[in-house]
């Protein structure tokens, strides 16, 4: 299940970019807590706080108590914002929820073990859901489902519905959802252009043949031949 981790916050009454720019020198964090009854109240935290909680995180849901002008409020992690260069936290959105209220939530997907069809039969395990989005209370909200897919053969799946959750947690998702499943190995096939290329030999060029050089016409014999009668006189 998830663990509870607590964390202090402040009101914050500076908003606007160059509030936020002086927070950041200070090695604060802005955020903001939302839902239930009240409404939504700007806070500041700890960088080096909200840094060690999202780094000793089993999951992605964090259930967190937060300490606020000396209350506390049980509250999840719904968004963390991310600096594109650097990975630095830049806002952070916590989402007030009750013990007793189900709260819902997107649970990752992880498989557990080698399928059979992949190690005895050269298969590929494809992973169709990541994650699954459940409904449960707080105390039962789970970091992680695990999948045991060792005895799946290539063409066998698992769906939604044969997932077997934790005790107290229920699925919004379809169940006839294809979660695992192992697919047939690919065989590349070799172009048959070269194969019909190599079958049919290089191509041979052969020496084009002289012709012949034209007989000379009647008219050059007729006429040669008074020089020759002539020649014998």
């Amino acid at each position: 299940m998830a663990k509870q981790v607590k964390l202090t916050a402040e009101r914050r009454t500076a908003t606007g970019r160059s509030a936020v720019r002086k927070l950041k020198a200070m090695g604060v964090v802005p955020a903001i807590i939302y839902g239930a009854k009240d409404k939504a109240e700007p806070l500041q935290v700890s960088r080096r706080d909200i840094n060690a909680v999202l780094s000793h995180a089993a999951g992605e849901n964090i259930l967190v108590e937060l300490e606020v002008g000396g209350k506390s409020r049980l509250a999840l992690v719904q968004e963390v914002q991310h600096a594109p260069l650097g990975n630095a936290i830049l806002h952070v959105d916590f989402h007030a929820i009750s013990m007793d209220e189900e709260i819902q939530a997107d649970v990752p997907l992880e498989p557990t073990g080698i399928a059979n069809g992949v190690k005895n039969m050269g298969g590929l395990l494809e992973q169709n859901l990541r994650s699954l989005a459940i409904e449960c209370l707080p105390r039962d909200l789970p970091d992680v489902i695990t999948v045991d897919v060792s005895a799946l053969n290539i063409g066998d799946a698992i769906h939604v519905r044969e997932i077997q959750l934790p005790p107290g947690v229920t699925t919004r998702v379809q169940p006839d959802l294809n979660a695992f499943s192992v697919l047939a190995p690919t065989v590349e096939e070799e172009p048959v252009v070269a194969e019909v290329e190599a079958a049919a030999g290089p191509e041979v060029i052969r020496e084009k043949k002289e012709e012949p050089e034209a007989a000379p016409a009647s008219g050059a014999k007729e006429k040669a031949a008074p020089k020759e009668k002539e020649q014998r006189k």
